[in-house]
């Protein structure tokens, strides 16, 4: 991250992992922006995927350019924020990447996620559609800005995870 530009994190990975849970609870603990990913997809993308269908890069294109823009547009406030977004390819991440952007995967197995998923209410989301998200799961390389927080952990200790290890700190 520069010093320039204040901090965005990208809590990014499968659907069910508790991106927005954790990057939510991140965000109220610093007191920075916030803003859930899969607020700004277009209709027709969460009609796609509550009819159980994969988005394809077509799809996720104009999303991501939201996405893109709201980091920018948060950086231009001099705001540091947290956004979720799945960001399951690195070329997707490309679109988002920034000199201050970090991006958190949230990281654990299939299985836990989809035991999450199953107990999950009201998301357009289906839990079949799990396996695609993490077929499509490229994890960031070493030459990503990002860090991986492990699921096995509570929501709390990942937030403390990541304020520890990013050495982040709340705005006033």
């Amino acid at each position: 991250m520069t010093a320039s530009a204040p901090p965005v994190l990208v809590f990014m990975g499968p659907s069910g992992t508790g991106k927005s849970t954790v990057a939510a609870m991140l965000a109220g603990r610093l007191n920075w922006a916030f803003q859930e990913g899969d607020d700004l997809h277009p209709a027709a993308n969460v009609a796609k995927m509550a009819a159980g269908h994969a988005l394809n890069d077509e799809d996720r294109r104009p999303w991501l350019d939201v996405v893109a823009s709201w980091i920018d547009e948060t950086t231009a406030a001099g705001r540091p924020g947290v956004i979720t977004c799945s960001a399951l390819r690195r070329r997707y991440r490309d679109v988002l990447r920034r000199d201050n952007v970090t991006f958190v995967l949230l990281d654990g197995d299939a299985a836990t996620v989809r035991q999450r998923l199953m107990r999950r209410q009201g998301h357009f989301m289906p839990p079949a559609l799990l396996d695609s998200q993490f077929a499509t799961l490229e994890t960031p390389g070493p030459d990503e800005n990002a860090i991986a927080v492990a699921l096995d952990q509570t929501p709390q200790e990942q937030v403390a995870d990541v304020i520890r290890r990013l050495d982040l700190q709340p705005t006033a």
